[in-house]
């Protein structure tokens, strides 16, 4: 039996009221911020209710249960619709992981650190551009909205930097499948980001003086199969937050790079994929190219954030299920995420997008995002977005990020849910052999983000 003094009922009134009266602050039972100063952990935020599973359902689920057809009902409201339509009706399931308490353990090390170091010092210039209010640089590195105020606090820290390293490879498996469950497509590839700003690890800190005008290069290449084998994509980003990323691609049949329109970001990077560029970190565009951003709604959810990484797999690669050939979803662990913000916000710059809105889910302890669903202009739900994060840490298995754990993204869901077409995207340990999963490594950017890389990518 289960018998908590704040119960379900308690947490629920004061998300709502809190809505109501425009209050953002995260916590219910004392401020979130005060509790990760105090000793860098959660629990005194919240009630018991909303740091386990069996407090939630009163006992109805525990850690180590599987959510299934059977007893979805029970964490409905913890769903965004979609995951819980492919669970009631397609055969997804998911593990119940134990909600983690620790701080460190939900992001990179020195971004955390960076996060408490630079508290209060960011601001939005007149131009609407994030920076550090002491002089008006670009900004220096963290979270700048650790304690956001609305929805566009939460998107411009998203935006500004994705994947919390200065420098980010990722290696790839992309899988397309189709509504009877056939693998249509299976792409290999990496996709690489570098921040020349806010720096927290690589020299120079915080930013590169030359590049201060730059938010971030990013890339996407394709080695299989081999009819797009040297397929690329390269975007560098302006830090004006306003201004489109300049775009260029190579194509293996002209051996040349071209440059792609920049607002042309609807579209599927190659055949099969539920996947555009707009939806990179759900914040695949530029802050102000989006708007009328507002939270829409404030409460518990459930969430991949500790144990994604497949460590029992030397390439990290993950187990299916689900779905008429069981190759629909991963087998994939969540955890109770006590608080998450939604926010949604519609595309004010792209007069032909496929897209009305998009709703995007926060983790309040550390403004990740851990869903996405989009709504076409009908405002019908089109496709949505899961995945998980890990710290790279498990059962005595380690992969460093110089002092500390990796920590990342681990896997992907997209669906696309008015045709039941799905890609499943994974974080592999290597392609090739060459191309290596890892962070921070100041050689990313000659082997991955210039035009000269496009082509050398090209070329192998």
């Amino acid at each position: 039996m289960y018998i908590n003094r704040f119960d379900r009922g308690f947490s629920r009134r004061k998300f709502l009221n809190d809505a109501a009266r425009g209050v953002l602050g995260a916590g219910v039972l004392m401020p979130l911020s005060e509790a990760i100063s105090a000793n860098g952990e959660i629990n005194k935020a919240y009630p018991d209710e909303l740091l386990s599973i069996e407090g939630y359902t009163k006992g109805k689920l525990k850690t180590g249960d599987i959510i299934d057809s059977s007893n979805v009902e029970y964490v409905k409201d913890l769903l965004e619709p979609v995951r819980y339509e492919q669970i009631l009706k397609q055969g997804r399931k998911l593990k119940i992981g134990k909600t983690t308490s620790e701080i460190m353990r939900l992001s990179p090390w020195d971004y955390i650190e960076a996060t408490l170091r630079n508290n209060g010092k960011a601001g939005f210039d007149a131009r609407g551009n994030v920076v550090n209010k002491a002089d008006g640089q670009p900004w220096i590195g963290g979270n700048p909205f650790p304690d956001p105020k609305n929805g566009l606090e939460l998107f411009a820290a998203q935006t500004l930097n994705w994947g919390r390293h200065d420098a980010s490879f990722y290696a790839l498996k992309l899988y397309a499948t189709d509504p009877g469950g056939d693998v249509r497509f299976t792409y290999t590839g990496g996709w690489c980001e570098y921040s020349p700003v806010a720096r927290v690890t690589m020299d120079p800190m915080p930013y590169v003086p030359s590049q201060k005008d730059k938010l971030r290069y990013q890339s996407v290449f394709f080695t299989q199969p081999q009819a797009y084998r040297g397929t690329s994509f390269l975007n560098i980003w302006d830090y004006d937050h306003s201004t489109f990323p300049a775009l260029y691609g190579y194509v293996p049949e002209f051996r040349r790079i071209r440059q792609f329109p920049s607002d042309q970001r609807f579209e599927p990077l190659i055949p099969g994929l539920t996947l555009f560029l707009s939806d990179a970190w759900a914040a695949g565009d530029p802050l102000y190219t989006w708007g009328n951003y507002k939270i829409v709604g404030r409460g518990p959810f459930l969430a991949g954030l500790a144990d994604g990484w497949a460590s029992d797999d030397p390439n990290w690669e993950h187990k299916t299920h689900g779905g008429p050939k069981g190759k629909s979803f991963w087998d994939a662990t969540v955890e109770l995420v006590p608080e998450a913000i939604i926010v949604e916000a519609e595309p004010v710059k792209f007069p032909r997008a496929p897209i009305g809105k998009k709703r995007v889910y926060f983790d309040a302890r550390n403004q990740i995002v851990i869903g996405m669903v989009t709504y076409d202009r009908n405002m019908k739900p089109y496709r949505s977005f899961d995945g998980a994060y890990s710290l790279y840490d498990q059962g005595g298995k380690k992969f460093m990020d110089g002092k500390h754990p990796y920590w990342s993204w681990a896997h992907v869901t997209s669906s696309d849910i008015q045709t039941n077409s799905i890609t499943r995207i994974e974080q592999v340990r290597q392609v090739e052999g060459v191309h290596l999963s890892g962070a921070n490594d100041p050689k990313y950017y000659d082997k991955y983000l210039t035009q000269v890389a496009l082509q050398r990518l090209g070329a192998t």
